[in-house]
């Protein structure tokens, strides 16, 4: 039988001469631009083209120190906003017209703001209310707004009636009716009126002390009135506290704006206890956030009698 392949591949002498020419030149076409690039890579550069190679090369050199000053310094700026971010800001009652510059910056102040602010007050400048503290230079108005509810301001009588408590000189010189030793009122129903009637309070402790119990919610302790700077330990026989009456924050419910408002509890913490809560569901207890940086073991146990999770 004939194979057709044969005439297929069969090729004349002249053909077989043809194909071998042309193997050969695509051979030498290859050939010739490794040769010239060899050439090229070995040709000795004269001195112009030397100095143009050494100028690029400067000029690349310059464009990747630049570039990497650049990244450099776009890492400086990151640390620097990340540390900033963790600041942690301790928002807590505070007299504008006392309070040093470390517990400004607490209060989420930039340092040469509370600086400003001690100047003012060292050339005789007074904050006589909260309108006033909102004329700082620099403060915005989502700053004033977050500082507002903590601003109290302690009038000269009132520290002089702090330091002779319960003394029955200063008893006599107060005009008020004062309610006689061994009356006991509920500190967390007590009114401003009543508080007054207290020796030793005046007006501005009374507001102050009604304004803290609204803002937590109610007192658990009698201790907690150190937390405005007041004495305890003065106040104590006057007064019982009735735990039953605090208004709790349902966790499960409330945002993170609701949260950040109550004195025990940080915008982290706020962002902290939200997350949690969209991420894993409903919260039963504080016990997961004993794992979380953003709390102590003495942030939650004061935080306790403020929450539930209905």
């Amino acid at each position: 039988m004939k194979n057709p392949f044969k005439d297929f591949l069969y090729f004349s002498r002249g053909e077989r001469r043809g194909i071998l020419v042309l193997i050969i030149g695509i051979i030498l076409i290859f050939l010739s631009g490794y040769i010239y690039s060899f050439r090229q890579n070995n040709r000795q550069l004269s001195e112009e083209e030397a100095r143009i190679q050494a100028a690029a090369l400067k000029e690349y050199d310059n464009f990747i120190s630049s570039v990497r000053e650049q990244e450099r310094n776009e890492n400086s700026r990151f640390k620097k906003s990340e540390r900033y971010k963790k600041r942690t800001v301790v928002l807590a009652p505070f007299d504008p017209n006392r309070t040093d510059s470390v517990t400004f910056c607490r209060l989420g102040l930039p340092a040469w703001m509370a600086k400003n602010i001690l100047r003012y007050r060292s050339k005789g400048g007074k904050f006589r209310n909260a309108e006033d503290f909102k004329k700082v230079y620099g403060l915005t108005e989502e700053q004033y707004q977050t500082l507002s509810p903590y601003i109290y301001f302690t009038a000269e009588d009132t520290i002089r009636k702090a330091t002779s408590l319960l003394t029955l000189r200063q008893a006599g010189k107060d005009s008020t009716y004062k309610y006689p030793a061994g009356t006991m009122l509920d500190l967390n129903r007590a009114d401003t009126a009543e508080l007054k009637k207290i020796p030793g309070i005046g007006s501005g402790i009374a507001r102050l002390i009604v304004n803290y119990r609204q803002r937590l919610g109610g007192f658990y302790q009698i201790e907690q009135l150190q937390e405005i700077h007041l004495d305890y330990r003065q106040l104590q026989a006057w007064f019982t506290v009735t735990p039953s009456e605090i208004r709790r924050i349902n966790l499960n419910r409330v945002g993170i704006e609701r949260l950040r408002h109550h004195p025990y509890i940080n915008f982290y913490q706020a962002k902290a206890l939200v997350e949690y809560r969209k991420k894993k569901g409903t919260l039963h207890s504080l016990k997961p956030f004993t794992l979380y940086e953003e709390f102590t073991e003495s942030d939650l146990e004061r935080l306790n009698p403020y929450v539930c999770f209905e």
